[in-house]
């Protein structure tokens, strides 16, 4: 493979000014996730305390092997959507390990709002779901919730992909024989009671945990009958009498105990499909990119330079260099596990999304990742490049990267526009993970377009009828166009709606696409059959 050249100066005015104007990007993301991370009001933590009950990231913290890393999905969900909720939802998911086996850990946190269900938690908890059922990963859930935020009945009851469909899921997996095990530290209410009902096997806490489908008020508001908690549906009950419960646990660290057991006789694991290569850092520092990624949104960035900061020894070996270089297409690898990099230095024309096509094929022909470095303007407009056929290439790059089915990541690593957004695996071709740096950004278009095209429309309407407006009315109406789609399509925005399932700084690229790569390489591969390709 060829070690990619380096042509920064690191030395720059131009450099020094990105580096401080990104660091500082670093730091808002750094301060969101201790919002985060925090959980609940100081209160709200004291309480959950003062019950003998170990707060809910802790719980996680224990559960996982010792000194392993936990990939945290969803962090940010719900940024600034609910009134005194912090970012999360009030629910952490991620993947970590537990008896030397990657898991799915979905663990509410009674700390934020006695950790009921709104819509994004709802959305959060089935994205969890689906990334397990996808990687055949177990699923541990740590239950303690008060049930559904009923105000927010809308988001959470009717449709799909709210929170039945945690249940749906649940079935699902089961079928495809994915273990699922609940342990109940909480109340476990209504219809959640049906997430523990529903897994292979359940540990509750014996005082702290209970069951039921309807609580001892709702119990005597319907049938006039006056029963306690711990009668109705408390550990000794469900372990000794109705049987829905498996483990019967004396507090929090006991039942993290006892689930870490259940999770050793889960049988054999599943070996890696291929054996990675020795690891090796890129020949350039990664923090790095800091200095590289332009303040200024209109300049565009080298991804070359950035490539050669993410791949093991900077080392790329590259597909058609000479042809559509507005894509950079090749094989490296990242932590020793040999990926497919599709990353853009321009916009796609004709040749690039070729070229894309081309690639795309070899990698599943040769079962090997896909990896995405999206930053791009969109395909290419005009009559010359319609005349070439670019609607028709485009459909090619779209229906190869779509028909794909080895394991799939976007990072959007600058802006990600239109149709261009799509073609380089934008959310509604469902890749495996997507994820966007603090400078990522991604709408139909961009600001300046859409208030451009918008005023274009309104300047048309006023020719017919018959009117004029000045340069300063044309820039009153353009201003509020701009910062709404500056405001959408904010990193941070993605986050909080669950269309990526992070951000992450540039930094961390290489170690959470690892784990992602190694958790990917254990299931099973997956037959990719293309659709029609126009010619």
């Amino acid at each position: 493979m060829t070690i990619l050249k380096s042509l920064l100066d690191k030395g720059s005015e131009n450099f020094r000014a990105n580096e401080t104007h990104y660091r500082a990007k670093i730091k808002r993301l750094h301060e969101l996730r201790l919002e985060q991370r925090a959980g609940g009001p100081l209160k709200a933590r004291e309480r959950h305390e003062e019950k003998s009950k170990v707060l809910p990231r802790d719980r996680v913290e224990r559960l996982i092997d010792p000194g392993t890393p936990f990939l945290e999905l969803g962090e940010l969900a719900g940024l600034n959507k609910y009134e005194g909720v912090p970012p999360g939802a009030g629910i952490i998911t991620g993947i970590g390990m537990i008896e030397q086996r990657h898991c799915m850990i979905i663990a509410n946190d009674a700390t934020v709002k006695g950790g009921t269900y709104f819509g994004m938690t709802s959305k959060k908890h089935v994205r969890a779901q689906r990334i397990a059922w996808n990687n055949r990963l177990p699923v541990i859930t740590l239950v303690d919730s008060g049930g559904a935020f009923l105000p927010e009945q809308a988001n959470i009851f009717p449709d799909e992909g709210q929170f039945g469909s945690i249940f749906h899921n649940q079935v699902g997996m089961s079928g495809d024989g994915i273990p699922q095990i609940a342990v109940v530290m909480g109340p476990c209410t209504a219809g959640g009671a049906y997430i523990p009902a529903l897994c292979d096997e359940v540990v509750i806490v014996r005082g702290q945990g209970f069951m039921y489908l309807g609580g001892p008020e709702l119990t005597f508001a319907a049938t006039g009958e006056k029963v306690d908690a711990e009668t109705l549906g408390g550990g000794k009950m469900h372990c000794a009498i109705s049987g829905v419960t498996d483990h019967l646990a004396e507090n929090d660290a006991h039942a993290l105990a006892i689930t870490r057991q259940i999770v050793a006789h889960l049988g054999d694991k599943a070996s890696p499909r291929k054996t990675p290569a020795v690891p090796k850092p890129p020949a350039y520092p990664v923090e790095e990119i800091y200095g590289i990624i332009s303040r200024d949104a209109k300049v565009p960035t080298d991804n070359r330079e950035i490539v050669a900061r993410l791949i093991d020894g900077s080392e790329l070996h590259e597909f058609k260099p000479l042809y559509g270089d507005t894509l950079i297409t090749g094989w490296a690898r990242i932590h020793g596990h040999e990926v497919g990099i599709l990353a853009n230095n321009g916009v796609l024309f004709v040749e690039a999304a070729l070229k894309a096509t081309h690639f795309i094929n070899l990698c599943v022909q040769r079962d090997i990742p896909l990896v995405f470095l999206a930053d791009v303007n969109g395909f290419m407009v005009g009559r010359e490049v319609e005349q070439a056929g670019i609607a028709k290439a485009g459909a090619k790059m779209i229906t190869a990267m779509s028909s794909a089915r080895v394991p799939k990541f976007t990072v959007i690593t600058g802006g990600s526009y239109g149709a261009g957004y799509l073609a380089m695996l934008g959310r509604p071709f469902q890749p495996d993970a997507m994820f966007a740096w603090p400078n990522g950004r991604a709408a139909i278009m961009g600001p300046e377009q859409a208030a451009s095209v918008l005023a274009q429309v309104r300047a048309q309407i006023n020719e017919r009828e018959g009117k004029n407006w000045t340069p300063e009315e044309e820039e009153a109406f353009k201003a509020p166009i701009r910062r709404e789609y500056e405001t959408f399509q904010d990193a941070y925005n993605f986050a909080s709606n669950l269309w990526i399932d992070n951000v992450i700084e540039p930094a961390e690229t290489r170690d959470v696409l690892a784990l992602l790569l190694d958790v990917a390489s254990r299931r099973p591969k997956a037959e990719s059959h293309f659709g029609v390709f126009r010619f």
